[in-house]
C-alpha cells in the first residue's frame, strides 16, 4: 500500500494533527531501544505528557503486542490487536475506558493510527511485503530523547521536593521544641503562636504539596525559628570566638583559673570529710537544675562527641556514659566533673561537655571553665540549652 490516509476512518483530521507532527520530527533515536525501559522512563515523565496511570497501563498492554523486546526503526512497529484483546491485556479494562485512554495516547503524540480503508486492524502481504493496519509505535522511538530528558527533569523535581519536605519537617519539629522550651525559659514569648504554626504545618505536610508551596512553608518556618531563638538569652560572652572577648573572659576569671588546683584539693578534702553532705547537696541541685536541651538538638549541633564514640548515641543514658568516658581526655579533674554533675544534673553536664568539645580549641583551661559554669549553675544563671543554641546559631 503506497498511501497512508490523512483522515483516519470515521474521524476528523484534527484528531491526528498531533500524531502527524510527531511523525514529521527527525528521529532522535536511530538505534533500537528497549521498549520496557522506554516505558519506565515515560512512567516517570507521565505528568509532563499529561498522562495518567491508566494511560500508562494501556500503553504497557499495547507494547506487549510487539513481538520484540526492542523498538527498531528498521522493522515494522505497527501492532493490530482487537479491542477485546487489548482490554484483556489491560487487566479487564472496559471497552469505553480503553478507547478514552487510547485517544489520550494519540493526542499526546505517542501513538499513530494506521487505519485500513474499512477501519479494521489487520495485516496482509502484498507482493511479498507485509502491510499492517493498527497502531504505530514509532513515535515512542522518535521521541525517546525527549522522554528521557523529561524523566530526568521529573526525577530532579522529585528529589528537590523530597529534600524540601524533609527540611520543612525538621524546621517544624525545631519550632515545636523551641516553643516547649520557651515556656520554661522565657514565658513572656509568643510560644502559643509558634506552637499553632507548628501544628498547622504538620497538618499541611500530610498532603502532597508542590515545590512552590513547600518553599513558602520553609520560609515561614525559618523566620519563626529565628524569632523563637532570639527570645533566649544566649551565653555570647562564654561562647564568643573573638580574641577580645576571650581576653576579657580570661581577665575576669583569671583568679579562678589560677586557683583551680587549690579548689581541686579543697574539693577532694571535702569529699573525704563529709560524703553525706556532698550527696545531699547533689540531690538538692538536681531537683533545682534547669531542664537539659533536647537530645536531638545536642547531637545535631555538637558533632564532635560522635568522633569519640564508636556506637551511635540513642538516648540520654548513652550520652552520659559517653561523657563520663571522654571527660578524662579533656583534662577535667574528677572533682570538677563531680561538682558539675551535682550542680547541673548528669544530662545537662553531659550536654555542657559536648558544647565544650565543639569549641575545645578556644578554651584555655577546660577544668577552670567548667568550674566557672558550675558556679553559675548553682546560682541559677547558667543553662546548657543556651550554650548549645549559641553554637547552633553560630553554625547557621
Amino acid at each position: 500500500m503506497g498511501y497512508h490516509p490523512i483522515t483516519p476512518f470515521g474521524r476528523t483530521a484534527e484528531a491526528v494533527l498531533t500524531s502527524l507532527r510527531a511523525r514529521s520530527q527527525p528521529s532522535d533515536s536511530p538505534c533500537a531501544l528497549d521498549k520496557w525501559q522506554l516505558l519506565r522512563e515515560l512512567t516517570v515523565a507521565r505528568k509532563s505528557f499529561d498522562l495518567s496511570d491508566r494511560d500508562i497501563t494501556l500503553l504497557q498492554a499495547l507494547l506487549s503486542f510487539h513481538p520484540d523486546a526492542k523498538l527498531d526503526a528498521a522493522k515494522s512497529l505497527v501492532i493490530h490487536p482487537s479491542n477485546e484483546t487489548i482490554c484483556a491485556r489491560a487487566g479487564g479494562m472496559a471497552s469505553s475506558t480503553m478507547r478514552r485512554h487510547l485517544a489520550r495516547l494519540v493526542e499526546a503524540g505517542l501513538l499513530v493510527r494506521r487505519d485500513s480503508p474499512n477501519g479494521k486492524r489487520y495485516a496482509r502481504r502484498v507482493g511479498g511485503e507485509k502491510i499492517a493496519f493498527g497502531f504505530d509505535l514509532s513515535p515512542l522511538l522518535h521521541r525517546a530523547g525527549e522522554i528521557t530528558e523529561r524523566a530526568e527533569e521529573a526525577r530532579d523535581l522529585e528529589a528537590r521536593t523530597r529534600a524540601l519536605r524533609e527540611t520543612a519537617s525538621l524546621l517544624r519539629r525545631d519550632l515545636a521544641a523551641l516553643a516547649d522550651l520557651g515556656r520554661l525559659e522565657a514565658p513572656d514569648g509568643p510560644w502559643d503562636a509558634f506552637s499553632d504554626l507548628a501544628r498547622l504545618t504538620a497538618r499541611q505536610l500530610r498532603r502532597k504539596l508542590d515545590l512552590e508551596t513547600l518553599e513558602q512553608i520553609a520560609r515561614e518556618l525559618r523566620t519563626a525559628v529565628a524569632r523563637a531563638t532570639g527570645f533566649f538569652d544566649v551565653e555570647t560572652a562564654e561562647m564568643s570566638s573573638s580574641d577580645a572577648r576571650n581576653e576579657q573572659h580570661q581577665q575576669s576569671s583569671s583568679k579562678e583559673y589560677l586557683d583551680s588546683e587549690q579548689h581541686h584539693r579543697d574539693a577532694e578534702e571535702t569529699l573525704v570529710e563529709a560524703p553525706e553532705q556532698i550527696e545531699e547537696q547533689s540531690l538538692d541541685a538536681e531537683k533545682s537544675a534547669a531542664p537539659p536541651p533536647p537530645l536531638r538538638l545536642v547531637l545535631g549541633t555538637c558533632s564532635e562527641i560522635a568522633v569519640f564514640t564508636p556506637d551511635p548515641i540513642q538516648d540520654w543514658n548513652g550520652l552520659v556514659r559517653a561523657a563520663d568516658k571522654i571527660r578524662p581526655m579533656t583534662g577535667i579533674s574528677d572533682s570538677a566533673w563531680h561538682d558539675a554533675k551535682a550542680a547541673m544534673g548528669p544530662e545537662q553536664a553531659s550536654a555542657t561537655l559536648c558544647a565544650m568539645l565543639q569549641r575545645f580549641s578556644e578554651i584555655r583551661n577546660p577544668g577552670g571553665y567548667l568550674r566557672h559554669l558550675t558556679k553559675k549553675a548553682r546560682e541559677g544563671t547558667f543553662s546548657s540549652t543556651r550554650m548549645v543554641m549559641a553554637l547552633e546559631r553560630r553554625a547557621a
